[in-house]
């Protein structure tokens, strides 16, 4: 009993709720739960039964990078040429491509890196310009279990971030799609709240 006792306690940190919230989500008071963390009181075990059920259902609604990426990854090949693929940047509303070979990345192809160019080298060197002469280095990856929080960070320095698994690109991550997954929850949040949930 004190083993699960103690893991009450490192779940509870882990999801990052406070004794208080704890409390309410189960229905009882705020120090109940702090008398049972400190192992002060022996509780009934349909109580610690409640509390670990609260618990597994937030780490199962818990976001990581796998539930948020985006799967149909568009990518370009360090061959072809950068009008092919401003066009399909510019037909899917896209700003960043991952640069990939036989599976492997090599690079990321952005607006800024073809505007760096254009600037450089005039437009007209665009018309004969590969994606290998203008890609900036391979975007940062994450594993897909990583958190939502983790990957926000990474995004402020970063256009987007690639998610692997096994050395095999499974997603991509843009600031569009976190915001789509948060806008997402809340409705969500409120549809369970309107209805009872």
């Amino acid at each position: 009993m004190l083993f699960e006792i103690e893991e009450i306690k490192r779940k509870r940190k882990k999801l990052g709720l406070t004794q208080k919230k704890l409390a309410e989500l189960v229905g009882v008071s705020q120090p109940l739960v702090a008398r049972i963390e400190s192992g002060d009181i022996d509780p009934k075990l349909s109580l610690v039964k409640k509390i670990f059920e609260v618990l597994e259902s937030l780490e199962g609604k818990k976001v990581n990078a796998r539930s948020v990426m985006n799967p149909e990854i568009m990518y370009a090949k360090p061959e072809e040429s950068l009008r092919e693929v401003m066009k399909v940047m510019l037909e899917k509303g896209i700003s960043q491509m991952p640069v990939l070979e036989l599976g492997r990345v090599l690079g990321t192809i952005t607006e800024s890196s073809i505007v760096r160019i254009i600037l450089s080298k005039g437009i007209e060197s665009t018309e004969e310009m590969r994606v290998k002469d203008c890609m900036d280095s391979p975007l940062p990856a994450v594993s897909p279990d990583e958190s939502l929080e983790y990957i926000c960070k990474m995004l402020i320095h970063n256009p987007a971030v690639l998610v692997m698994e096994d050395g095999e690109v499974k997603g991509i991550i843009t600031k569009h799609d976190i915001m789509k997954t948060i806008r997402g929850k809340s409705y969500e949040e409120n549809f369970l709240v309107q209805n009872g949930g």
